[in-house]
């Protein structure tokens, strides 16, 4: 089967991961990808296999939204029609293109397949939130317009739902991580910075990721000069935030690390994982943190509540953040059974729902559905 897969490669971000993990996963199937995405050239990105590339022409891209040139729609539908795939999957980019799609694809007799994984924070509880929220009731009335729209969560359905979109148009397929990649092992990091106890953000510093509030209880608690928190990233707050959150408070800013193997070292030698974000999807760096075993704590803004209820990790209110964790930063601290025992439970749950195999089955069934025909590298896998 050949894929048309639009999505992103460039900035990183979420979208760019997720594009990346998938369409590895289905050429390692046996399924014939192209990739399309905006680029001014074609690129030769680190940890993503040779496939056939298209280069779609833009003005501006961020890892929020892309606006394409004038001619980008003629030199996609271009491309589709030379390239005659099975199937289009789109992972949504957030660009007006998005909304040209399924006039594209029916004039070309294309099935169509979207991914739309916008964080959203369904309680509307801050001014980030109902921001996302309009993104939301913008795609809603388009999203009919596709043959099928993969989501993350129960909870990004039923506010799809909320909107209009159609129950049997949406299905729910969550992100997945490889576990056997991403699983408890040795690390030195520790070790290197002289930390007996080690908290880890990864992620954006941005106002959508809340990160101050995690730095203030940091300091406000005053944590001891054993344990760190590590800041994994990069963002617009970075410059305004680093200067009075240093290493005279055991804080460590390390920037945006692009090696996955360093990364995975993080995250092994992490006793605690910390994710206080406004609005999410499903966050990817929170599974990766569960399935190397690592105890989490997360908002329960996106999906990222749903992946930690019953236990899996602590579910924090994305309201009065840092109050929440001036009370759990020193019980994390001082009771390391309870991290060890959250950090068992969250690589369960990955194991259980999040794995990256059982995604690329169930977006395999997808294709399968929308073709109405048995998918011959699906069953040959099965077997």
């Amino acid at each position: 089967m050949h894929i048309a897969w639009l999505g992103k490669k460039s900035p990183f971000c979420g979208n760019v991961t997720y594009g990346r993990e998938i369409t590895n996963a289905l050429l390692d199937r046996g399924y014939q990808v192209s990739f399309l995405h905006f680029s001014q050239e074609e690129t030769n990105s680190t940890h993503w296999r040779d496939c056939r590339e298209v280069a779609l022409p833009f003005l501006y891209k961020s890892q929020i939204y892309t606006i394409p040139t004038p001619k980008s729609s003629k030199i996609l539908m271009d491309a589709l029609a030379k390239l005659k795939p099975d199937l289009v999957h789109a992972s949504l980019t957030l660009s007006p293109l998005d909304f040209r799609l399924p006039e594209i694809c029916q004039a070309l007799n294309l099935p169509l397949i979207a991914t739309f994984h916008p964080p959203f924070d369904s309680k509307l509880r801050n001014l980030k939130s109902s921001t996302q929220f309009l993104t939301y009731q913008l795609y809603a009335p388009f999203l009919a317009h596709y043959d099928k729209v993969i989501i993350f969560s129960r909870l990004q359905q039923e506010l799809l739902m909320k909107l209009g979109v159609h129950e049997d148009k949406l299905a729910i397929i969550p992100n997945g991580v490889d576990p056997i990649k991403y699983s408890p092992g040795q690390s030195s990091i520790k070790s290197q910075i002289k930390a007996k106890r080690l908290f880890v953000y990864v992620g954006r510093i941005a106002t959508e990721k809340n990160v101050e509030a995690l730095l203030k209880a940091w300091k406000q608690v005053g944590m001891g000069n054993e344990s760190k928190l590590l800041i994994v990233g990069d963002g617009p707050l970075k410059p305004s935030l680093e200067p009075f959150y240093g290493r005279e408070h055991g804080i460590y800013w390390l920037g945006f690390v692009a090696d996955e193997q360093k990364r995975i070292d993080i995250l092994r030698a992490a006793d605690v994982f910390i994710l206080p974000s406004l609005v999410e999807g499903l966050s990817l760096s929170l599974l990766e943190a569960m399935a190397c075993g690592v105890a989490c704590m997360a908002t329960d803004a996106g999906a990222d509540g749903e992946v930690l209820e019953d236990g899996a990790g602590v579910v924090l209110n994305t309201q009065g953040v840092t109050t929440q964790l001036k009370t759990l930063l020193p019980l994390f601290r001082d009771h390391s059974e309870i991290t060890l025992l959250l950090g068992q439970k969250a690589r369960q749950r990955v194991l259980d729902k999040y794995s990256l195999t059982n995604n690329i089955s169930q977006v395999e069934k997808v294709y399968e559905e929308i073709l109405g025909r048995p998918n011959i590298s699906m069953m040959s896998h099965l077997s």
